[in-house]
């Protein structure tokens, strides 16, 4: 089974007319995305979008050959004409199946968006989903037990829908995950290639043609990353963002409640609203048995919080305990975590403050804290597959790109 994605973009294209954001100013060439449309081995057509016949052409292709015509969601703009020749568009009930003389059969997936979701079986038995923009299974069939071979979704502005996927076992580990109905939610530039490839999926230009089950380089997802970064850098959003599309993600919270301070209780707020209802929540600063257990992505949330709380446990703030064996013991602290670290089979997302480019702390308890921070960092570092400086919001990848 044969793909060509006629267009890859939002249903108002990308970029769109008179726009001066920076996505719709960075999408020219063959960054341009016109509304998603995909021609299935020359047969079947999902979604008929504006200037469909003359993208064909342009790939390469024919509408000649299309028996049917799916659409998946609404049309709220310009009526769409529809090419001499060319079926009319319809819709099939969710939970129905269609079979096509070509011997292809169509089964309509509920998706949780105004709209229709379409598996589609070639003659080959190679297995495709395509989902609507903004737009997640709203239940899966039993038969999502055994993996696509390749999906199209909203994967930008829907990653849950993608963790509801893996979840089930319709993505596996060889699925080929491509992005479709682009729009102004990617991010300008390389950094949408990063974002996706974090996520497990890739963008292609308008006009590829994919093979179904062929061999593609699915992105590597890095299973232990170390995000650093300045205080409101963005840095704990981009690690959510990087396990966003994964299912039942363990979220390790460090900083504990500290009861009566209400400005803490507000951060600790915000930042659970920000995670998926699916993700659970502990809060420890005892990493080692979360690294050496086998679980779900780990999501550990910060490491600076846990240098503070094993600071305090070996009396580090007091000359005298920290030169009686209170340094010692940090570092064999350390030294067993970045162990955990190598060893763990779990993917692992960690933050961390990044405060060695700052002036020089007044007191000697703030350069011992600094010091031993920079220390803990590169240990932590040296043992990931991938490492992230977020500045501004913007994710600068050090190592791992």
């Amino acid at each position: 089974m044969e793909l060509t994605l006629l267009g890859t973009g939002a249903p108002a294209g990308l970029p769109r007319p008179d726009c001066p954001c920076a996505a719709c100013a960075s999408a020219v060439g063959a960054g341009a995305r016109a509304a998603t449309s995909v021609l299935v081995d020359g047969a079947l057509l999902l979604d008929l979008t504006p200037g469909a016949a003359f993208a064909a052409a342009r790939a390469g292709r024919s509408l000649g050959g299309v028996r049917q015509v799916l659409l998946t969601h609404p049309h709220h703009g310009p009526a769409v004409e529809v090419p001499a020749g060319l079926p009319q568009p319809g819709r099939v009930p969710d939970g129905r199946e269609l079979a096509l003389l070509t011997g292809h059969r169509v089964r309509a997936v509920a998706v949780d968006a105004p709209g229709t979701g379409y598996a589609v079986t070639g003659p080959d038995g190679r297995r495709l989903l395509y989902l609507p923009p903004g737009g997640a299974p709203a239940g899966l069939a039993e038969d999502t037990a055994v993996a696509y071979d390749l999906v199209l979704a909203d994967v930008v502005r829907r990653p849950d829908a993608l963790a509801a996927l893996r979840a089930a076992g319709a993505v596996g580990p060889t699925t080929d995950v491509v992005a479709v109905h682009l729009g102004h939610e990617v991010p300008p530039g390389p950094e949408s290639v990063r974002r996706l490839a974090a996520a497990g999926a890739r963008a292609v230009p308008d006009g590829a043609a994919l093979a179904v089950g062929g061999y593609e380089e699915v992105p590597d997802v890095p299973r232990r990353t170390l995000v650093l970064g300045g205080a409101r850098s963005g840095k704990s959003v981009e690690a959510e963002r990087r396990l966003e599309s994964f299912p039942g993600v363990l979220y390790a919270a460090t900083g504990g409640t500290r009861g009566g301070d209400g400005e803490w209780a507000g951060r600790v707020a915000a930042h659970r609203e920000r995670r998926p209802a699916s993700w659970r929540t502990v809060e420890t600063c005892d990493l080692v048995p979360l690294l050496t257990d086998e679980g779900p992505p780990l999501l550990v949330d910060c490491l600076s919080l846990w240098l503070t709380d094993a600071m305090d446990s070996v009396g580090a703030w007091d000359d005298a305990q920290w030169a009686d064996g209170g340094e010692r013991a940090l570092r064999e602290r350390v030294a067993e975590l970045a162990s955990a670290v190598r060893g763990t089979r779990r993917t692992v997302v960690a933050v961390s403050n990044e405060v060695g480019s700052g002036i020089v702390p007044a007191t000697a308890s703030g350069r011992r804290y600094r010091d031993e921070l920079g220390r803990l960092n590169a240990a932590f570092a040296g043992e990931c597959e991938q490492v992230v400086l977020v500045v501004a919001g913007q994710a600068l990848v050090l190592r791992g790109g």
